[in-house]
């Protein structure tokens, strides 16, 4: 996994996002957000604010969006929370960015599942491209990560890009990915696998396959 580091609070960074401010959608989920929680506990809201915050300076930046300092800053004021309590929370999660990515956030799992599934031959695929663990390409375009456990073990190898998951990939199943999302198109997430919906086995069930059309009780049967 890359290394979580703060990006410098640089005069550069102040003059960008200094004052940066809510816009009228992202006031407006902001404002649901914190009326979830009872008086006093409004800080409970500091997980959707960064997550808020960071897509905002994405739409900005047209890239899948980071949370500079005075950004985190300004969450800390609406909150009325000290900023290293926010700071703790984002670099606690690695769905914060915490330094500038691309415009597709392509995050690798390497856990043993995918490893063995083959998720070195998908790194080495992001290689080809100029990627980069830890780096953006000078396009812009990309951002590669190696990740630990997504989750997605019974379908691996996968990966996460920005918002959504793919999986079952093949180094040649990626690239169809990556290209179509290089053309500005929205390719099919989830499986890549022909004929697999989610992860469901190929070919159907090889256990309880009465289960299949109704709720068939087997106890009977045991």
């Amino acid at each position: 996994m890359a290394d979580r580091y703060l990006e410098p609070d640089t005069p550069e960074i102040r003059a960008r996002w200094g004052n940066f401010a809510w816009n009228p959608h992202w006031a407006e989920k902001a404002r649901a957000a914190i009326a979830r929680y009872p008086e006093g506990r409004q800080r409970s809201a500091v997980m959707a604010l960064l997550d808020y915050a960071q897509r905002q300076v994405g739409e900005e930046t047209r890239t899948q969006g980071w949370l500079p300092i005075p950004v985190m800053e300004f969450v800390a004021r609406e909150l009325d929370m000290p900023i290293i309590r926010v700071v703790e929370v984002a670099t606690f999660y690695t769905m914060y960015n915490l330094v500038p990515v691309g415009r597709f956030h392509v995050q690798v799992c390497g856990t043993t599942p995918c490893m063995l599934r083959g998720s070195d031959d998908i790194l080495a695929a992001c290689r080809q491209r100029g990627m980069a663990p830890g780096h953006t390409t000078d396009d812009g375009l990309w951002t590669l990560t190696e990740v630990e456990c997504m989750g997605n073990c019974a379908s691996a190898p996968m990966v996460q890009i920005n918002d959504d998951n793919y999986e079952d990939l093949t180094a040649e199943r990626l690239d169809t990915v990556l290209d179509a999302l290089a053309r500005g198109e929205t390719p099919k997430t989830g499986t890549q696998e022909p004929g697999r919906h989610t992860v469901e086995p190929l070919g159907g069930p090889t256990t309880l396959k009465d289960m299949v059309a109704e709720n068939h009780d087997y106890r009977g049967e045991w």
